[in-house]
């Protein structure tokens, strides 16, 4: 059987002016019996039109957080430095993506950007801007394989297919979240602090997110593997 083609949105590092990924994210979609293939970052709609025709789906990276331009409000203090380059790309990527019914896997900032892109928005920060205030630990300090907090998945979700379980442990190193949820997604998971920790799209194929890190922990937690697993698996369905 042919092996599927599977974009990844690289990293950036504005000081080497370099794109990068992290190994995990690779290794992910190799374990799982995909092709990963690192994508340039480019504002040329053409070439983005025919990567999403080409590629047979696609991961939206962990990174920089999203211009709060993209959802209406100034950019704060306590906001991470955007990268334009990836808020560019991965918009009109992302609507290739979804016209084309291609699957998705967004992590960490890709959970972040379905939202906005799909016309939610997020805490710049978190700490600062969230109330209550929580307890939970959603920056964790490295390494980052280690479990630290847990995660209610919803009965009736994309989420719950995969897994087959309620409640599972997660990593978890992220300082925005999502703040109003996009009317176009669903809400697959939640902290114990109510923090939206997974979305996905009920009309389409395979468009999920989460907030936590699996290309950390899929090694030594199943139910991460999962993921990686049932997303190239979506290319088939």
């Amino acid at each position: 059987m042919k092996k599927p083609m599977i974009g990844i949105v690289p990293l950036y590092d504005e000081k080497k002016e370099s794109y990068w990924i992290l190994p995990g994210y690779m290794k992910g979609i190799e374990r799982a019996g995909g092709i990963p293939v690192m994508l340039p970052l480019t504002s040329d709609e053409d070439m983005i039109a025919s990567i999403a025709e080409i590629f047979d789906g696609f991961l939206f990276t962990g990174g920089h957080d999203v211009d709060p331009v993209l959802y209406g409000e100034v950019v704060e203090e306590y906001c991470g430095k955007p990268c334009r380059e990836r808020d560019v790309m991965e918009e009109v990527l992302f609507k290739h993506v979804l016209e084309l019914d291609k699957p998705a896997l967004g992590i960490c900032r890709g959970l972040q950007l379905f939202n906005v892109l799909l016309g939610g928005n997020l805490y710049q920060d978190i700490i600062i801007q969230r109330e209550p205030k929580s307890n939970i630990e959603h920056q964790q300090k490295p390494p980052y394989d280690k479990l630290v907090h847990s995660v209610k998945i919803e009965k009736d979700t994309i989420l719950y297919g995969i897994i087959g379980k309620e409640t599972i442990d997660v990593n978890s190193y992220h300082h925005q979240g999502i703040k109003q949820l996009s009317k176009q997604l669903k809400c697959a998971a939640k902290a114990e602090d109510g923090m939206i920790e997974s979305v996905f799209m009920p009309d389409k194929r395979f468009v999920l997110a989460v907030q936590w890190h699996p290309e950390f922990i899929f090694n030594s937690d199943d139910d991460n593997l999962k993921l990686f697993v049932e997303f190239v698996k979506a290319v088939f369905k």
